[in-house]
């Protein structure tokens, strides 16, 4: 049972604090789409998507307004293209992005997610195809979003579909390079990615999924943030124990929020209810940061010595309150740390304080991995390809997902400002360290094995 503090707690956390549902994903399965006709294809997935999220935007916009929470994004996450559309070539696969796109813009959504393949034991003929097609696609269009699982715990990690996929992201940057390399800002590749992820770029629609669902993503960096500064104004002596019970607390609550909303767009789209992503995704906005969480903790900034612990800690309080308040918790389910689309990560990366390797060590204990970092243009695919290797290694050894979402910006070098616009933001571009001029370790290729499940010391 709240107490009447809770309670007032709770109004001043949506009047002032920046509480609202990050999104709301409407699942969509386009396997009763298939068809050997691209044509027929394309109408039946055109049609699927219209006459299921045709109302999701209104609806979310009301639940929103009676409770006084708004949703800030409605998306949609639909069934990997590679396999629903695994007949067709790379040139038929720009074409269902294409449709893709008009189809989000028609139901009133910024993002489609599932334009994805799923790579981590071998490469199919869709799955090929599809791959082939990113840079063009991702190019041609601005609301499809693409990711590629490389890796998992049970399968090992795909070394060929690794430095396949770094050799995309370079080719991808080169097509929008007066735009920064802005289609990369639009792919991730995953190890052990769940299958009802709602937050993008990252969201698909997995093969055990139902035929529609809701997911939900909840966020709230600014709340968490400003819970915390009350505690230590009320008590200076507040330890580490006792913030991170401040943050459980207050993870229960914005989940609840989260729950409460999701069940009734659900309800009124006539769709079943999935999951809750509790998920800190701050944006571009000042007080709406999860870099801003580690100076309350009484870090100089994000990356200073300590973060990696004070980010463990953010990360499992998040997860204790939301599972507290839910029993449907999936999806990421912890702290993101993008470099651009967090304005005080962005300039602890820009004061140098945050560096890649800091980055990648920090990503041990957090859910999504290295998000949103831009590198020099002239980075080779090589050394891509040795950054996503470790970024999946690590999520494939620690039985977790893990992300790389790497923008090699046309043009420009370490130290200057890549600029995405919107919520994506801007980042200062990292250098990628020394030593990596000559690396032949990833174009061995193979498969890497399967981690031993035993003997975790």
């Amino acid at each position: 049972m709240l107490t009447h503090k809770e309670v007032l707690s709770t109004i001043e956390m949506v009047k002032n604090e920046h509480l609202d549902v990050r999104t709301i994903t409407l699942g969509i399965s386009l396997f009763d789409c298939a068809s050997d006709s691209l044509d027929r294809f394309l109408d039946n997935v055109r049609h699927k998507i219209v006459s299921r999220a045709g109302d999701l935007v209104k609806v979310c916009d009301q639940v929103g307004e009676k409770y006084g929470i708004s949703v800030v994004n409605k998306r949609i996450s639909i069934s990997p293209v590679a396999v629903a559309g695994a007949p067709f070539n790379s040139e038929g696969m720009v074409k269902i992005a294409r449709t893709l796109d008009l189809t989000a813009q028609e139901v009133g959504i910024d993002f489609i997610g599932g334009f994805s393949a799923l790579v981590e034991k071998g490469i199919a003929r869709g799955d090929l195809a599809l791959i082939k097609s990113l840079p063009q696609a991702l190019t041609e269009t601005s609301r499809v979003c693409a990711s590629i699982n490389v890796a998992s715990t049970k399968a090992g990690i795909n070394m060929d579909a690794v430095y396949l996929m770094a050799k995309t992201i370079k080719k991808a940057a080169q097509l929008t390079s007066d735009r920064d390399g802005l289609a990369c800002a639009k792919l991730c590749v995953f190890s052990n990615i769940p299958q009802d992820v709602p937050f993008m770029a990252g969201a698909y629609l997995g093969v055990g999924e139902p035929d529609s669902v809701i997911n939900v993503g909840v966020s709230g960096p600014g709340v968490v943030k400003k819970a915390i500064d009350r505690a230590l104004e009320t008590n200076p002596d507040c330890d580490l124990g006792c913030l991170a019970e401040v943050i459980k607390k207050t993870a229960f609550k914005v989940t609840r929020a989260g729950e409460l909303i999701g069940r009734e767009v659900a309800a009124s789209l006539g769709v079943k209810f999935g999951i809750l992503d509790l998920s800190l995704a701050p944006t571009p906005n000042i007080g709406d940061s999860v870099g801003e969480i580690f100076e309350s903790l009484g870090l100089e900034a994000i990356g200073a010595p300590g973060s990696t612990a004070a980010l463990a800690m953010l990360n499992d309080a998040v997860k204790k309150g939301g599972a507290f308040a839910s029993s449907y918790v999936g999806g990421l389910s912890g702290a993101f740390i993008p470099v651009s689309e967090d304005l005080n990560i962005a300039q602890a990366a820009a004061r140098g304080i945050l560096s890649l390797s800091k980055l990648e060590a920090m990503t041990s204990v957090c859910s999504v991995g290295l998000d949103m970092v831009a590198l020099p243009g002239d980075t080779s695919p090589e050394t891509i390809a040795g950054i996503i290797a470790d970024e999946m290694a690590i999520g494939v050894i620690n039985r977790k997902t893990t992300a790389a979402r790497l923008i090699p910006v046309p043009g420009k070098k370490a130290g200057e400002t890549a600029r995405f616009g919107g919520l994506l933001g801007e980042a200062t571009i990292i250098s990628p360290g020394p030593g990596h001029s000559d690396n032949t370790f990833v174009t061995k290729g193979g498969l890497i094995p399967a981690p031993l499940q035993s003997l975790n010391n």
